[in-house]
């Protein structure tokens, strides 16, 4: 598989400093990248987070890097996916590590080889402390609704404009409204975690906080209004 003919990759971005040069690294180490397409939907106002995306686009060179407007991540992956002309689209978060060299090529082929799969992800892990987190929320997503976290959601070009895209008018839980149109027989969730994030967000925002949004995103996921609302996510 040349992954660069199946595949691209749009990354939401907002002052993400080294962080964004971390992810790249990452994905510039994956099995076969070169001339991957890659869409950063950046809306830094950070001079330094400018600098480092400058400094990605002169140091990764076997990576096609693009910088286009972004804004709250809807948005951002709205306008990235405008571009996208390969068969696959992959939505991954600035803030994820793909630490496995095979996490891109792995997951093209399992898509390529069941054409009924138009939404694909992985389970994440993190620090030691908070790994019964993501292992709680791996659980819920395999009991539930399908539901890919908008760090890695690799869909099928063609389903993902199926659901009309991205909503720019929904700023939470944005990636549980889009990923919830999907079928569960064309969803799949790979079982070994590829990739590492950080926990900063069950830091900033506890994990009662985390649960309950997610249990309310559950109940309101049939009420569009649900979602164009910010619920203290964004303070």
């Amino acid at each position: 598989y040349m992954i660069s003919t199946k595949l691209t990759i749009v990354i939401p971005c907002k002052n993400e400093g080294n962080t964004i040069y971390a992810c790249l690294l990452a994905i510039s180490n994956q099995v076969d990248s070169n001339n991957l397409s890659i869409i950063i939907a950046d809306s830094s106002d950070n001079q330094e987070s400018l600098d480092i995306l400058a400094k990605c686009k002169s140091d990764f060179k076997n990576l096609d890097i693009q910088v286009v407007n972004g804004g709250f991540p809807a948005q951002a992956r709205l306008n990235g996916s405008y571009l996208v002309k390969t068969d696959y689209l992959l939505f991954l978060d600035a803030d994820i590590m793909l630490t496995d060299i095979n996490t891109l090529i792995q997951s093209i082929i399992h898509c390529c080889s069941n054409p009924h799969i138009d939404l694909l992800t992985i389970p994440f892990y993190t620090d030691p402390k908070w790994n019964w987190a993501f292992r709680a929320f791996k659980f819920c997503q395999m009991i539930g609704p399908p539901f890919a976290i908008g760090g890695f959601q690799l869909w099928k070009t063609s389903a993902y404009w199926k659901t009309g895209g991205y909503n720019p008018a929904e700023i939470f839980a944005e990636d549980y409204s889009i990923s919830s149109k999907v079928d569960r027989a064309n969803f799949k969730m790979l079982k070994s975690s590829l990739a590492y994030t950080s926990p900063r967000r069950f830091e900033n925002k506890g994990i009662f906080y985390m649960f309950k949004l997610m249990i309310l995103s559950y109940i309101n996921r049939n009420k569009p209004d649900f979602f164009k609302k910010h619920h203290d996510y964004w303070t």
